[in-house]
């Protein structure tokens, strides 16, 4: 007999199997992007979930591997537009609008991007953690805006969506099947390596890092690699998001994009892989209906996030299975 847990993830995973082609037989195709914009968020909510759920890292500066990622994307799709090298020197590197090229180059960059802020971040804790992790995003956010060749404050459009053999980003539904299984692939990772005695770690050092040292454990690399695992797939769901929009700006890298993406987390469940997922969902689509009828949707939203932490501590995902249940 499945579990509570189990019934909702398999009622879950239907809906976001089943979506296109609902969305096509009821003639509504922007309900395929819309999907596809919160499977993006969920990817990027669920890889801060990583540092904030299980390493008790608040980071503040999450949204920064977003833009890098997105920008990756937008400046090899800027020079092979334009016919122009990227680098010559000491290799010639051109632009590039393949999905083989950019999407793994998104990652990288993302990744070494959060190993040189993480390795610093990590040296300090609690406010003065936030506060780093906060100001590397906004040297970063202000650095973007000072590239007028690409665009500088107005952002960067791309001419079209990466190529990817045998799939056609251009469709709606083709590429909403490819950021859900970046999506899966991720959680599934992330559930082995939490579960694993890598994740235990990380989990002991977020609880007591006093004690995992007392251990002989030096919890520094830990939660390093934690963090740049974190910041790839942040950077993969930033050139989703690229390709998504088909643009590319500095916003995407503004304090409050973590913000939002840390409300995700609380709001679906702190701890829980699955819950970011579900804080996406809600949050986005309360964003969608509210932006219909005001443009201060945040005066509505405000109150249901209060509701919610004050009877759903867990968060939505944690209510919905039940505190037994909600363990990943």
């Amino acid at each position: 007999m499945m579990t509570r847990r189990q019934l909702i993830l398999c009622c879950g995973a239907l809906i976001l199997l089943l979506l296109p082609p609902a969305a096509h037989l009821a003639g509504s195709p922007y309900v395929i992007s819309l999907a596809s914009r919160i499977v993006i968020y969920a990817l990027a909510a669920a890889s801060l979930d990583l540092l904030l759920g299980y390493g008790a890292m608040i980071s503040l500066g999450h949204a920064a591997f977003v833009g890098i990622g997105a920008y990756t994307v937008g400046i090899l799709h800027f020079h092979a537009a334009a016919a122009e090298p990227l680098v010559t020197w000491p290799f010639l590197f051109a632009g590039s609008t393949s999905g083989l090229v950019v999407l793994p180059l998104a990652a990288l960059m993302a990744a070494l991007a959060a190993l040189i802020i993480g390795a610093l971040s990590l040296r300090t804790t609690g406010l003065h953690f936030i506060m780093i992790t906060l100001a590397f995003a906004q040297m970063l956010y202000y650095f973007f805006i000072s590239l007028e060749k690409y665009g500088g404050d107005d952002g960067l459009s791309l001419a079209a969506r990466s190529s990817l053999p045998g799939l056609s980003l251009g469709n709606g539904s083709q590429f909403y099947y490819l950021c859900l299984a970046a999506l899966v692939l991720f959680l599934f990772f992330s559930q082995k390596l939490v579960n694993s005695r890598f994740g235990l770690v990380v989990r002991g050092a977020g609880n007591n890092d006093r004690r995992i040292k007392g251990l002989g454990i030096h919890s520094y690399w830990y939660k390093l690699v934690t963090f740049v695992i974190a910041g790839s797939s942040a950077g993969l769901a930033g050139a989703l998001l690229a390709n998504q929009t088909e643009f590319v700006s500095p916003g995407l890298m503004h304090w409050t994009l973590s913000g939002e993406l840390m409300v995700m987390v609380l709001l679906g469940g702190l701890g829980s892989l699955f819950g970011p997922v579900l804080g996406a969902a809600v949050f986005l689509l309360l964003e969608e209906t509210l932006a219909m009828y005001t443009e201060h949707w945040m005066v509505y939203m405000g109150p249901f996030l209060v509701i919610t932490v004050i009877f759903a501590k867990r968060g939505l995902f944690g209510f919905l299975v039940g505190e037994k249940e909600r363990n990943d």
